[in-house]
């Protein structure tokens, strides 16, 4: 729902070129708040693999305001072939750097499902990311408390992570992911535990994106039960423009 920002390179290129006699001129304040948001269309909105559109396309979007002291809240909406036909997303954390190239995030999202009752859920989370050699590394956890109306008594559990290397000189990027989900119930499978993966790649040009990735899941075919719920290997597109 698995979520940027501001470079100074610009502003460092622009003050080595200014001429002395600019130099007792005050430089603009740079504004402490980023509004950054998206739009995609995508083949099949996969949840942790597992399918939310019965495998048929639809549009996604949001957006995300973030401040400098690493504060951020956002929004973000699909739809989806279950309940009224529409998921909002709101969340909020805190992202800051830990160490050299290292981020900490931590933060909250509450899945909302307009027009039915009893099933939001909220769901506390947190990441460590960074740069290896010329890689992007993310570590996360996801957490669903028991106790919440659609969940009754069961808890859930997600723990990913994320990959990407961009190929040197060319807008290209390629992307693996790995998650495992444990839950309480049968949600994530006939024995509540399910591995998800998917490796693709995409191609950015300007404010768009065009994506290609395969998903899949270990979730077990028996019954048909993989194949139902939209949890078998699929190829899916996408394409997005962001601001």
């Amino acid at each position: 729902m698995r979520i940027t920002k501001l470079t100074l390179g610009a502003l460092m290129l622009a003050a080595t070129a200014t001429p002395a006699f600019a130099q007792d001129e005050t430089a603009a304040p740079t504004d402490p708040i980023t509004i950054s948001g998206s739009a995609t269309v995508v083949s099949d909105y996969r949840f942790r693999g597992f399918s939310q559109t019965n495998e048929e396309a639809t549009i996604q979007g949001g957006f995300t305001v973030s401040h400098e002291s690493g504060l951020y809240l956002g929004t973000w909406g699909s739809g989806i072939g279950f309940a009224n036909g529409t998921e909002i997303d709101v969340f909020g954390g805190f992202a800051t750097k830990v160490s050299s190239g290292v981020t900490l995030d931590v933060g909250a999202t509450l899945y909302l499902y307009p027009g039915t009752s009893s099933s939001s859920i909220i769901e506390p989370y947190a990441s460590v990311s960074g740069d290896l050699g010329p890689a992007s590394v993310k570590l996360g956890v996801a957490w669903a408390p028991g106790g919440q109306d659609s969940l009754g008594d069961d808890s859930a559990v997600y723990i990913y992570t994320d990959l990407g290397v961009g190929i040197p000189q060319t807008p290209l990027k390629l992307k693996g992911h790995v998650g495992y989900a444990k839950s309480d119930s049968f949600l994530g499978g006939l024995d509540g535990d399910v591995f998800d993966y998917s490796v693709g790649a995409e191609v950015s040009w300007k404010a768009l994106t065009f994506g290609i990735s395969y998903v899949n899941t270990d979730a077990p075919r028996l019954g048909g039960y993989k194949e139902s719920v939209g949890a078998d290997g699929a190829v899916l597109f996408t394409l997005g423009a962001s601001f």
